[in-house]
């Protein structure tokens, strides 16, 4: 099967999740938006009078005649399909979880320059996303990333969810590269505090087809669109 996903062209994002997931199964996709007209086509799928799994928004994924959306919805999808989930139910829950937390991490990284509403620029929410982002470094991150080390030392596998590479695994390296994009200068701090975390992320940046993609034109780098977005004077 060949998959159509569709997500925004010029930035990583939520669909980075999801190329990430592709990448490692290695099947075959299109990344249907950074394609001419591709954009047209994704706006097209979304306005479809006649399509019953009508998306919300990006990204989605088109397998055969299913319509997917939501990203932890796409990763347990794929996950199923492609082995990158654990085969029990169980198994399956506790990585959906972890997907899940991920996402709500995923939020409050968005927030922090973005605090009051994404259809403002960050030059009309500074003063409060000053105010987000302090409280971000000081609270929420620490909770988060402490919450993932506590994970990886009670499975000792070196992996988040099971004995071997899962989505949630290849989902937090992408959150430890954001963030050392985002917030260079704190992630410094941070890491020494997460080594388990570091070394995950050193794990999945060697695996041959993940370091193919991060090596190639398909990997989208990273800038001030995204979710993941450097400004020196949030970095505290």
């Amino acid at each position: 099967m060949r998959y159509e996903l569709y997500y925004w062209p010029e930035i990583q994002g939520r669909g980075e999740f999801v190329r990430l997931a592709l990448e490692e199964a290695g099947t075959d996709y299109v990344d249907v938006a950074r394609r001419r007209g591709g954009e047209n086509k994704m706006f097209a799928v979304m306005q479809s009078a006649r399509l019953r799994q009508l998306p919300f928004a990006p990204p989605f994924l088109k397998a055969g005649n299913l319509m997917i959306g939501q990203t932890t919805n796409i990763l347990m999808f794929l996950g199923r399909r492609h082995g990158l989930v654990p085969s029990s139910e169980a198994g399956l829950l506790w990585t959906h979880q972890l997907e899940l937390t991920i996402a709500d991490f995923l939020v409050e990284i968005h927030d922090t320059h973005h605090p009051i509403g994404s259809g403002l620029y960050y030059e009309d929410q500074k003063k409060e996303s000053k105010l987000r982002a302090q409280d971000f470094l000081k609270n929420r991150v620490p909770k988060f990333l402490n919450y993932f080390e506590t994970v990886l030392a009670r499975n000792k596998s070196g992996f988040l969810a099971s004995g071997r590479l899962a989505t949630p695994d290849l989902s937090m390296f992408q959150i430890v590269e954001g963030l050392r994009f985002a917030f260079p200068r704190a992630m410094r701090r941070f890491e020494r505090k997460c080594p388990k975390l570091v070394a995950l992320h050193d794990r999945v940046a060697r695996r041959p087809r993940i370091a193919a993609y991060l090596n190639s034109e398909r990997r989208i780098p990273f800038n001030q669109m995204g979710i993941f977005r450097h400004y020196r004077e949030l970095d505290g």
